[in-house]
């Protein structure tokens, strides 16, 4: 192929496609952020989010190279889908995966699925990777994390589906749009579940808050009234962090904002949370994962048990709500442990800060994972599965992998239904305790009171 020129064919609008599957609900910065880079060197790229709308086959048709966009394993098994699909409309179409589930998942998706896969600071080889097909009618990329550091544009919304369509705020029944953003990516930790580490190696890149502030400004322009800053830990770098939300509150101080933080950082870091607050923030996510020590210690979260309480109290001091995510199942949970975590949540008024699909979150081990090279796994460990993308794993007391597949269904159940919290709860508790022996406890359930939903939250309950 020709060196390339402008109005080459793959510099025409559409030759270029970006697909998104899964992110949370929001908006996806995963279209918004390569479509950025593509546009500034050159290429008109098109975009479809299959969580909100149907893939476009005529769109199919047009691409010479679609990118498909995995940030985490739900949207992994969807890509996948949705890359099967494509090969069949449209077999000469270069197909790339990106992504932290993209890398972690190589040997597969290069088998067949995928002609590349990128991961970690990405954009900027994806870019090289559509020039280098477009000089040469074919393109390689290399199989390992990119850690370069980018001069990122703002992102590129203008293309994308309504704000409207995807997840919202919600407060004492009141509702409003929320943008997703981050100011930061990678982390500087290595909990060894988390699919970070295994392609950021503990680096973490600070997004220009000019950026930041911008992309804010178009989101806030196209109805936001929330900001979720989705960075894995918005206080990986705290002076960053509280800079952001001081110039946020200064340009729009109607608008909240959460964030997610480790255990760690908020006691680290407790010293901020009344000023957090005061410039509108009004719920933290943090990864607390279990109540037992040996759990945290077998995943290597850098806290224990005596510090969640205290985390906790910090955050509630400031007046800000802590919704906290587990890792409910794992090969180390015991029976008392799980019941354990439950009656925290309750003892800690938490049931309406949860969303029951926590308690039924199973340890995923994918391939890459850090877990793998811990003997703490290995007595425990299956074979891999690759096309499910994970090893399997047996939990030593069958018990539990039982109540596994019972809370399972209950929640989804609940959800479908869109059943109280509390009900949920109630539900997941007598299911544990039949599971230890207990006489089942029908009244229970029945006796359950209705909780208000008052506690802030955002409409999509995946935090995982």
């Amino acid at each position: 192929m020709a060196a390339s020129t402008v109005g080459s064919p793959l510099r025409e609008r559409g030759a270029v496609l970006l697909v998104s599957c899964y992110e949370l609900g929001h908006q996806p910065l995963g279209l918004a952020w390569p479509r950025a880079f593509l546009e500034r060197a050159g290429f008109a790229p098109e975009t479809v989010d299959l969580a909100v709308e149907p893939l476009d086959e005529a769109a199919v048709r047009r691409a010479r190279f679609a990118g498909v966009a995995v940030p985490m394993h739900t949207a992994l098994r969807l890509g996948v889908r949705a890359a099967e699909r494509i090969r069949r409309i449209n077999p000469a179409c270069f197909v790339c995966f990106y992504g932290l589930y993209a890398l972690l998942n190589a040997d597969y998706l290069l088998g067949g699925v995928a002609d590349a896969v990128l991961g970690g600071e990405l954009e900027g080889p994806l870019v090289a990777l559509v020039e280098q097909l477009e000089r040469q009618g074919t393109a390689a990329a290399a199989h390992t994390p990119s850690l370069d550091r980018l001069a990122y544009p703002v992102p590129a919304r203008a293309g994308l589906l309504d704000l409207h369509r995807y997840v919202h705020f919600t407060r004492d029944g009141a509702v409003t749009a929320a943008g997703y953003v981050e100011a930061s990516r990678g982390c500087l930790h290595h909990c060894l579940h988390c699919p970070i580490p295994p392609v950021y190696g503990g680096r973490f890149f600070a997004v220009p808050r000019d950026v930041v502030l911008r992309d804010i400004r178009q989101l806030v322009a196209r109805g936001a009234g929330h900001i979720t800053f989705g960075d894995p830990d918005f206080l990986n770098g705290p002076g960053h962090a509280i800079r952001l939300a001081r110039a946020l509150h200064a340009e729009f101080p109607a608008v909240t904002y959460d964030f997610t933080a480790k255990i760690e950082h908020i006691l680290r870091h407790r010293a901020l949370f009344p000023e957090f607050a005061a410039l509108g923030c009004v719920f933290v996510v943090s990864a607390v994962e279990s109540l037992s020590d040996v759990v945290l210690a077998n995943l290597e979260k850098g806290h224990t048990r005596a510090d969640i309480p205290q985390a906790l109290a910090v955050v509630r001091d400031a007046r800000v709500a802590l919704r906290p995510s587990f890792v409910a199942f794992t090969p180390w949970t015991t029976l008392g442990d799980y019941l354990d975590l439950l009656d925290f949540v309750k003892t800690h008024s938490l049931i309406d800060a949860v969303d029951p699909v926590q308690y039924a979150i199973r340890l995923l081990v994918p391939p890459g994972s850090a877990l793998l090279r811990r003997p703490a796994i290995q007595p425990h460990l299956g074979a891999l599965d690759a096309a499910a993308f994970t090893y399997r794993w047996t939990h030593p007391d069958p018990r539990m992998d039982r109540l596994h597949a019972t809370v399972t269904g209950l929640v989804e159940a609940a959800a479908q239904a869109q059943e109280d919290a509390g009900r949920t709860f109630a539900r997941v508790r007598e299911a544990a305790l039949v599971a230890g022996g207990a006489a089942a406890s029908r009244q229970v359930v029945a006796a359950s009171e209705r909780l208000p939903s008052r506690s802030p939250r955002l409409t999509e309950p995946w935090f995982c």
